[in-house]
Parts: structure tokens; sequence; C-alpha cells
């Protein structure tokens, strides 16, 4: 179905090709995944399936690639249109029409579907991603995971033989993540579709995959089945760590499978204490008091008399599915959004009162879509400007962007970067002032296992030297990492706040992948590892 021979691409002002030498066959029905390292040429290797990769990007291709009988480099992508259905990682930037309704029915029009197979589709579309109730919903009053799931709604419609998803499940919550990769899987099984997705978040997706490709730092692409693939991969889930670290053969890549191997490690582990997640300090004064906090958008309540303190020395995290108002919360405690009732105070004021620079200084926000505050033309000139305006050493911004996100050419124009690097760098600016209170609104999407390893020590470091940090995630695994306390919302409202483990572990939904293998009181493999370095014993 997918023949990529002898493929080097170079993008034009570049020195080093970001794909070398790739040869790589997909057959019809086959879900592969692809991941790597952030930035290391993912969406590049997908952009060459649906012809994007050169003639939209740019660059010199070396090589040929066939999808269905059809060189992508004599076919430009509308005419690939009916064959690749294609979602990127910005959602919003694919939309064309108002409403869902009207965005899942553009693609079939352009292709002439006759109509009664439109309405057709449409419905079914709507059930199997369970977003029948947002047909009529304007676009932009969705959120982040709605928009992703209309996205790829979008694409389904069209019934194309190859459908082509960057990070389909990075703005999902886990309910709606496993509803989405199961009906992936279930066009692979049942229709024939041959599924290749790229994914940072290998927990959830390996269960599903057929083959897994990995596109390292260098451009060179390998291939294979995921187990022996895992064995040696430096980016790998939790559950291939643990298995790891026990000395499991073969590796699990479900937690059935691993279960059935735990039972040694658990006799291990029996009588260690569990060392707890989180920033590992102990809860000071609330830097930030939200008391009553009300925000509507004409009838609808987004946010209904939410109360929320951020001790001093804590890493917070904030969950819920799609849609439950986290992000509406978020820019009102940063005082930029709207806010209808309640009483925010940070330091005693209230930021939606405070200039923009007294207000930075005590309260920053890293929003969904990163590059809403990039609007220089390098990264350089980004990196200087945060300096400049938080009155920082010259090189803090930078320095702070390396340990995210590692090298990246600081005359690189931030819109060209990569999703996770655009997040990194935003993050980067915002932490070069040095906030006490520092919000994030899905940090990790884009971020590979090693970005976020990194994340999470800086926001520990963060609580650890008397600040709070408020994280609005998805990621069940990185708030296992990180996180102190947990708050859950639901249609507006909080429904469940507390220690970090047993928000996590009483959840079917929210529990981490080594406390389904290991039981509620283990979170990380972090855990299990110090644990048996503690006692000094090894699993049998």
């Amino acid at each position: 179905m997918i023949a990529i021979e002898g493929v080097t691409f170079t993008y034009d002002g570049v020195a080093e090709p970001v794909l070398r030498d790739v040869d790589l066959h997909i057959e019809e029905g086959e879900l592969v995944v692809v991941t790597g390292p952030t930035g290391a040429g993912k969406s590049s290797l997908l952009g060459l399936v649906n012809g994007l990769v050169p003639h939209f990007t740019g660059g010199h291709l070396d090589g040929t690639v066939t999808v269905a009988g059809l060189l992508t480099q004599h076919h430009p992508p509308r005419e690939l249109a009916a064959t690749v259905g294609w979602v990127g990682q910005d959602p919003l930037a694919g939309f064309v029409t108002d409403t869902v309704e009207e965005e899942l029915a553009y693609g079939m029009e352009q292709l002439g579907v006759d109509p009664q197979a439109m309405r057709r589709r449409v419905e079914e579309t709507l059930d199997l991603l369970g977003i029948a109730d947002l047909r009529a919903r304007s676009l932009r009053s969705l959120s982040g995971g709605q928009q992703q799931r209309v996205a790829i709604g979008s694409v389904l419609t069209m019934n194309p033989p190859v459908l082509v998803l960057d990070e389909p499940t990075s703005a999902l919550d886990p309910t709606s993540a496993e509803d989405v990769l199961a009906t992936l899987a279930r066009l692979v099984h049942d229709l024939g579709t041959t599924v290749v997705l790229a994914e940072h978040r290998l927990e959830r997706v390996v269960p599903f995959a057929d083959v897994l490709v990995y596109v390292g730092t260098d451009g060179t692409v390998t291939a294979g089945a995921p187990a022996p693939m895992l064995a040696t991969s430096p980016v790998a889930p939790p559950i291939v760590d643990l298995g790891r670290l026990a000395g499991w053969e073969p590796l699990p890549l479900t937690v059935r499978e691993a279960r059935r191997s735990s039972k040694p490690l658990r006799k291990a582990l029996a009588d260690a204490p569990p060392p707890g997640p989180g920033s590992g300090t102990r809860p000071g004064e609330a830097l930030l008091a939200a008391r009553g906090v009300e925000v509507r958008y004409g009838p609808l309540h987004a946010v209904r008399d939410v109360d929320l303190e951020l001790p001093a020395g804590t890493v917070t995290a904030l969950m819920g599915r799609n849609g439950s108002g986290k992000s509406t919360l978020l820019w009102a405690l940063q005082g930029s959004g709207a806010r209808h009732g309640g009483d925010v105070r940070v330091g005693g004021s209230d930021p939606a009162g405070l200039s923009r620079k007294e207000a930075r200084a005590r309260i920053g926000l890293v929003p969904q879509t990163a590059s809403d505050l990039l609007y220089l033309e390098t990264v350089a000139t980004e990196c200087a400007t945060a300096d400049a305006e938080a009155e920082a050493d010259a090189g803090t911004c930078a320095a702070l962007l390396a340990r995210l996100a590692g090298t990246i050419d600081a005359t690189t124009n931030p819109r060209d970067l990569s999703e996770g690097q655009k997040l990194a760098l935003v993050l980067a600016v915002q932490l070069t002032a040095a906030p006490r209170v520092v919000l994030l609104d899905e940090p990790t999407r884009g971020l590979d296992y090693t970005a976020k390893a990194e994340l999470a020590t800086m926001l520990r470091d963060l609580a650890h030297e008397g600040g709070a940090v408020l994280v609005a995630t998805h990621d069940v695994e990185f708030v296992a990492e990180v996180a102190d306390h947990a708050v859950v919302m639901a249609q507006g409202e909080v429904i469940a706040s507390g220690d970090v483990q047993h928000v996590l572990a009483s959840s079917p939904a929210f529990a981490p992948q080594v406390a389904k293998v290991l039981g509620p009181e283990w979170l990380t493999v972090r855990d299990v590892r110090l644990a048996l370095e503690r006692s000094d014993e090894a699993p049998a």
C-alpha cells in the first residue's frame, strides 16, 4: 500500500537532511505507529505519504514514495485526498467551515459523494466518535480535545483507504483516546484501512500496533514488530520500562500481559513502602487562592463555583474529560480570561487588575495552543525578548529551552518548529520571568518521554524552590510522575480533589499503568526502582 524507497529529504536552507536513506514498506490493513524524539522528523515522514512533503513544505527529495500505486512526487496532496486522509497536529488550522456537522460533510462534498450517503456517513461518524451532541456547535467554541475528534471525524467520513494522523490522541482524555484508538483498530480489522499515526504516548497505542517505526535524531528510520523494537528503543512506555527493570521476557505490551508476569515483583515489593510521587516538599502558604469562580458563555456555565488553593511547594494536576472547563478555569485564574463571579488572589492581588509586566512576574500561563504566544521571526529573538522583558540574565531563556527540547537552531522561525518544540519554547519564555505561580495547559503535547521527564524535573524544582504549579492535562503518566495533588472537573465543577495517589489509583480511567499492574500504592517505575534499591532486593 505504501512504499518509501531510498528517500532522503532536506528542507531548504538546512545543511543536514531530516530524513536519511529511508526504506519503509507498509502493507494494506496495517496499523503503524511512528515514534521518536521530539523534533526528530516524524511529521516529515508522515508528510511524505500524502505529498505535503515536498509539495507544500519545499525542500529536496531523493528517492520515491508510492501510495496505492501513485507516485506522490507526481501527484500533489489535492489529487491524493481521496486516497490519503490526513489529520495534523493542530486541528483548528485544518478546519474550513463553521460548525461540526458542516466540517464532517465538507470533504465528501469536494469528492462528489451522493447526498444520501453523505448524511448516513455524518451520522455514523458522530456516533462513532461520541460527538453527536456537538453537531451544531461552532468549531471555535470547542475544547482542544473536541476539535481533535472533529478533525478525525472529518477524515473518516471520506472513507479513504489510507489514514495518516499526527498525534491524534494528544489532546484527548483517557476514555476518549481509547474510543478513538478502538475506532481506528476497527477500521483496520474490519475494513482493511491502512492507518499510520505518530504518537508520543505509546502506552495508549502500542497494544493496537502491527508495526512500530522509530525515527532517530540522525534522520534514520527503523521498523519492526513492537515487542522487539521496544526491547532496545530509547522511547518506551512505562509498562515496558517496568518489564526491563523486572527482567521480564518477553516484554509485556499490555497491562494484562504485565500482570501475568508480575507476581515475583509484587512479592519483592510487599514490605517496601512506596516513596510517593510529587515534588517532595511540604506545602506552604497558598500562593493562589480562588473562591467561587464562575465563567459563563451565554447560557453555558463553563466554570461553576470553583474553589481552589495552590500552596507553595506543590504541583497540582487539573484533570477531567474534554470540555469539562479546565482551560477556561486556567485563563480565569491567570486574569486574561473572562470571570463572571468569584475572587482570585495571587500574592494578595487580583491578577486581572495588574499590569502585564506585574502579572507575568506573579503568574505565568502556557496555553494549549502554544504558538499563540510566539510572534517574532526567530527562536533567538523570542528568547532575547523574554530575557529583556523579564530583566533576566542574557541566555536564561535559551538555557531553559535547551533543557526541554535539546539543541534547536536559534535562527529557525518559531512557526517552523514541531508542536513539541513550540510548546517547549513558550514554556521557556514564561519561566524566564520566574513567576511563583505557573499554570500549564496540556504541556506534554508533542513531548517525548525524555522531554516529559525533563519537564517534570523542572516543575518539581519550581515547587521545591517555593513555587506553586497547576497543570491541566490528560496525561495520567505525567501526573503520576510530577503531581502532589489532583483536582478533577466535570461540567465546570470540581468533583474530586485530594492526594494524587488517592485520586489516580481510585479511578479506572486515570490510573497509570504501573498502578494497574502492581496495585494502587505504586504509581511510577521510579517508585518501584527506588523501593527495590532501598530493600536491596531484585525480582526473581
